[in-house]
């Protein structure tokens, strides 16, 4: 029985607040006020007409025991009015929709949004709808009065058959907002734009306003398949004026596409990369934030080509001991684009004895091709790796997965992506550049008393209730972990090695994650957390995300000993915070077509048997992970053994068997076979065999 159908004192209304709801699967929400801590919930036949992400109005009201509910009562902005999802034919429309059908010469559509936490269908009436086709539907009526949740929409575009590749990578990112296409002003801006600035007339008033770094050994590092090339390293040998330090010193590059000289503040093609904020990498494609003239031209690092970049330059010691630095604008000459695979077969060699090496032959890399000038790179990025594990950077490091596909984008392969040296030798000198950034402009503008005219990215302390319900977790599964109110970056990093190479690792890892604060972008400079950095921010990939390329402006404006404009200063705040949400929302799009691959590829294993790890419990069953694709999966409760019955120790993190007494807990080894691979709702049902 459901206790608010009884008196008026338990419905008791108290007052209204304005938030923003969440709904989940079962049409269950949850308002987030700002100043509340806790969400308020919304019970499902309270929910109104309110869809996930709406701004409402809610009236709140005393439950059960006391419990705070809420029930909207107006829906006061929609988050979208948009919706991705696949056509059918309503096989029972009301009679004033078959009477408007007719009209139309056409059948009674209803679109199922891909979001089933949106809990409607969407009734569409147009002749050139297909059944079975994945489509874009814009609402365009809803009847309140009846409460319905079938709105009226107008379709806006076809994408493509459903299960077909194309259409549902395409669904995935139109679904979160982000365009696959850009309009042609916006082309002809970046076009115009290539052609005015470009680096291949350079004239004497551009290159002397820049360093001149050609001549001087510069690489590019990227994965093998990468299209654009957004960042690249140099070094060289420099002897002291007088020559007395016989170990020498190294300058060192870093050097990122200029992206600001081509992206001008007020363009269409500036407020277009304002609009999407990230490029979007799915398993197949990238969704790019700049238009390919640019993202895979001009602000592309080729090599052999000569580049506009921006550069962050240091003179460090043979230990890589930070000596002196110097930020501005250069141009470049990539000597090699090298894939990560390619630089580690060099520094393997190095290792291996197989390629001699001799820092005084930095600059003549004819002797022994780029072997001195990485192995250099690479030994300081270890010193530096070092030096930031000492102060407590934690790595939240998870094995990634790749597909190979076939011709129409099926996964027929799949392989971990290994984790080599020239992974962390590039993400070493990306971490200084951006560390070293985020300190010069915190510094001038707080000299300049505008301490929140510059962008960063902060990461803050994690949330005590979160922490207290880590330790839980992490104490249920036998590891001591007591977090307290001044935990460290220390405290973490000490967990994460103690877990190392145990069965329960990824999903410790994935839980300290989960417990900590989101990364975001702000104007105030909050430190980051898991880096153990009291500067961030993001400088190093301005193609691809925009909250890098006003680090670059607001870096050009400093060093021009200039101010932030106070009207670009009122915008940043607004930019970050819409920047944290389409970060959110370009990463949701990411982890959308890994999933989809993944259950695509285990389609073809159905009735298969495979060797798993249980990798979570909930009161509905035990998920476990398979580990070739780390495609995670559900053994039901009812698909545990069959001669017992099983209840979930939630505390414990754990399922028991009431006969048996047999116990599943997260990291158990498992043998299960595969009962089911629903593509609609990209689940995997699992049949247990054995528990090993």
């Amino acid at each position: 029985m459901h206790f608010r159908a009884f008196s008026g004192s338990i419905r008791a209304m108290q007052n209204t607040l304005i938030g923003v709801i969440s709904l989940n699967a079962k049409g269950k929400g949850f308002v987030d006020v700002e100043g509340k801590e806790e969400s308020i919930p919304v019970e499902a036949e309270d929910t109104d007409i309110a869809l996930p992400g709406d701004t409402v109005q809610i009236e709140l009201y005393t439950g059960f025991k006391g419990a705070q509910y809420g029930k909207v009562v107006k829906v006061l902005e929609r988050k979208k009015t948009t919706f991705v999802g696949s056509l059918v034919v309503d096989q029972n429309p009301p009679e004033e929709s078959k009477a408007r059908a007719s009209k139309s010469n056409s059948p009674v559509f209803l679109l199922m949004p891909d979001d089933r936490r949106s809990n409607i269908s969407i009734e569409v009436i147009d002749p050139t709808a297909k059944e079975g086709y994945k489509a874009i539907v814009e609402i365009v009526a809803w009847d309140k009065k009846t409460m319905d949740r079938t709105p009226q929409g107008k379709l806006i575009k076809l994408i493509g058959a459903k299960g077909e590749n194309n259409a549902e990578m395409e669904s995935i990112v139109l679904e979160r907002g982000f365009d696959t296409t850009f309009a042609q002003t916006v082309i002809d801006e970046a076009e115009d734009a290539a052609k005015e600035f470009s680096s291949l007339n350079i004239s004497s008033e551009e290159l002397s306003k820049r360093r001149d770094m050609r001549g001087v050994f510069t690489a590019t590092i990227d994965p093998i398949d990468a299209k654009d090339f957004d960042d690249a390293l140099s070094i060289r040998r420099i002897e002291d004026a007088d020559k007395t330090n016989p170990s020498a010193y190294y300058e060192i590059g870093i050097h990122i596409a200029d992206v600001a000289h081509y992206v001008r503040p007020g363009t269409e093609l500036d407020l277009e990369a304002r609009r999407r904020a990230f490029s979007v990498y799915l398993v197949d494609r990238t969704i790019p934030m700049l238009p390919s003239v640019l993202s895979n031209g001009m602000c592309s690092l080729n090599p052999h080509e000569d580049r506009f970049a921006f550069s962050t330059i240091f003179t460090t010691d043979k230990d890589g001991n930070i000596l002196d630095r110097w930020f501005g604008r250069t141009i470049i000459h990539s000597d090699k684009r090298l894939s990560y695979e390619e630089a580690q077969d060099v520094l393997s060699s190095v290792a291996a004895g197989n390629i001699k090496v001799n820092p005084e032959d930095i600059g003549q890399w004819h002797k022994a091709p780029y072997a001195v000038e990485l192995s250099e790179l690479n030994r300081i990025a270890k010193v530096m790796l070092k030096a930031r594990q000492e102060k407590g950077s934690i790595d939240f490091e998870t094995t990634e997965i790749k597909f190979k596909l076939d011709e129409t984008g099926k996964p027929i392969a799949v392989y971990k992506k290994e984790r080599l040296d020239a992974h962390r030798l590039v993400e070493e000198y990306m971490l200084l550049a951006n560390r070293e950034v985020a300190e010069f402009v915190h510094k001038k503008n707080k000299e300049a008393k505008t301490e929140k005219f510059g962008v960063y990215r902060i990461h803050n302390s994690p949330d005590q209730d979160r922490l207290q319900d880590l330790g839980i977790f992490v104490r249920a599964l036998g590891y001591d972990f007591h977090p307290t109110k001044h935990i460290s970056p220390k405290d973490v990093q000490k967990l994460l090695k103690e877990v190392e190479g145990s069965p329960a690792e990824t999903v410790i890892k994935i839980a300290t994650l989960r417990s900590m604060a989101k990364a975001t972008y702000s104007t105030a400079n909050a430190g980051h957390f898991g880096l153990a950095f009291d500067y961030y921010t993001q400088f190093t990939s301005p193609i691809r995300r925009y909250p890098d390329l006003l680090v670059h402006r607001i870096l050009a404006l400093l060093l021009e000993g200039k101010a932030v404009p106070h009207q670009m200063a009122v915008t940043l705040e607004k930019i970050c915070l819409d920047s944290s949400r389409r970060e959110v929302e370009a990463a949701d799009a990411e982890r959308a077509s890994i999933k989809y691959k993944q259950v695509e590829y285990m389609q073809a294993k159905v009735g298969q048997t495979f060797d798993v790890t249980v990798s979570g419990i909930a009161e509905w069953g035990v998920y476990v992970e398979e580990p070739e694709a780390k495609a995670e999966g559900l053994i039901r409760l009812k698909d545990l053994k069959p001669d017992d019955f099983y209840t979930v120790d939630q505390k414990n993190y754990k399922v028991i068997g009431q006969n048996t007494k047999t116990e599943f807990n997260i990291g158990d080894a498992l043998t299960v076979k595969l009962l089911s691979a629903d593509l609609e709702t990209k689940m995997l049902d699992y049949q247990i065999i054995a528990k090993k």
